[in-house]
């Protein structure tokens, strides 16, 4: 008898960002445009009110399955003043280590084993990871050739066994940004085909020349169908602290508890009061550090300019992300390694975030300050000159 390891989980795909960080580690020097965070850190104040609440007796104890009383009440207040929606009382606020566990808290308390989930490609590959990892079926539906959805296929890909239609705007890996009419739109879809919208607004402070983030929650009658899921990771610099929250209808508010109770008990209390402090310096604290993302942005849509007749980039206005298609068809881990070993420089391969029409490469741009993005995309350009 041998020991067994599931067939589902060896079906998942491996996180790319561990692989390509292990070639990164093996060529000291590399410059990464890979991994989708932020270069600056919380408020200094927050980690001073972490510090202070770790002497406190409720920081070494469990508490609320749906997270700490006065962080709900931050968030309340945070979603009414910045994205329009007043929660009812027929919407519940959760607390969760981070947007991730929201997303999987999700479709495990809304699907059944062999379901479908609309995701849309390019896709958030933990997205579509967290679908297998649930036994249900990812029903990936192309964008169009700017990143932005095909309403027409959304609603053609509905049967009945689809449980829910994912949004990411502002998108990761694309840097799209979804009109309020195209989300307008599918949220429509949702409820009229008696299913979920799960709106994923991790970059909702990311976006630039005039774009605006929309949050389908605040659609009018839509909280009995809508998820909504937030982080504090990316717009605070609190990655490590995992700390985010979903608002979603209150009939699924046993349901998820029983979900993030077997896998977390309770969000972290130092992470929760920490999460308090930072949003309490609120958006325009936010907004201060985000405001050099477009100069840097449109760096790197100038030094990819000179490489027009090997690549195609479509102009997005949002998050940190730029994800180019080359003319030129090839391995896109192969060129990702010849990049870090021979270049010193590391982007995403396209295929981990479900595009297989071509070869798709992707940046992130939001880890580094601006003058090693400036160096990173010298190197990236002579690169892809050489190599292409």
């Amino acid at each position: 008898m041998t020991n067994h390891i599931s067939k589902r989980m060896l079906d998942v795909q491996s996180p790319m960002i561990a692989i390509v960080g292990e070639l990164i580690a093996a060529n000291p020097g590399t410059i990464s445009l890979g991994q989708g965070i932020v270069h600056f850190d919380p408020p200094r104040f927050v980690g001073e009110h972490a510090a202070a609440s770790a002497s406190l007796q409720r920081s070494n104890r469990y508490g609320l399955v749906s997270g700490i009383d006065e962080l709900i009440e931050r968030i309340g207040t945070k979603l009414a003043e910045e994205n329009n929606i007043s929660v009812s009382d027929k919407q519940r606020i959760i607390v969760t280590a981070g947007s991730n566990m929201g997303f999987q808290n999700t479709i495990l308390s809304i699907a059944d084993p062999g379901d479908e989930i609309i995701i849309q490609s390019p896709y958030y590959f933990n997205h579509e990871m967290a679908i297998a990892i649930a036994n249900c079926q990812a029903v990936v539906v192309p964008t169009d050739q700017n990143y932005q959805p095909n309403i027409a296929a959304l609603e053609a890909a509905i049967t009945d066994r689809t449980r829910a239609i994912i949004t990411v705007s502002p998108n990761n890996p694309t840097g799209a940004v979804y009109s309020d009419m195209d989300l307008i739109k599918i949220n429509q879809l949702c409820q009229d085909a008696g299913i979920y919208h799960i709106s994923d607004e991790a970059y909702e402070y990311f976006v630039y020349d005039g774009a605006e983030h929309f949050s389908a929650a605040s659609i009018t009658n839509s909280e009995s169908h809508t998820i909504s899921l937030f982080t504090l990771s990316k717009a605070y610099g609190m990655a490590g602290w995992r700390v985010g929250y979903m608002l979603i209808p209150e009939h699924l508010e046993a349901v998820i508890k029983k979900v993030q109770d077997t896998n977390l008990i309770c969000p972290p209390i130092i992470s929760q009061l920490a999460a308090c402090a930072a949003l309490d310096a609120g958006k325009s604290w936010c907004d201060g550090q985000i405001s050099g993302f477009n100069d840097v942005r449109q760096l790197v849509m100038n030094e990819l300019s000179v490489l027009q007749d090997k690549l195609i980039v479509p102009d997005v206005k949002g998050a940190f992300y730029v994800l180019m298609k080359l003319r030129k068809e090839t391995g896109d881990l192969e060129l990702v390694k010849k990049l870090i070993e021979d270049y010193g420089v590391a982007v995403m391969p396209g295929s981990t975030f479900g595009v297989d029409d071509g070869t798709y490469l992707r940046i992130a741009y939001g880890a580094l300050a601006r003058d090693s993005v400036e160096d990173g995309m010298g190197r990236l350009v002579n690169g892809l000159k050489a190599l292409l």
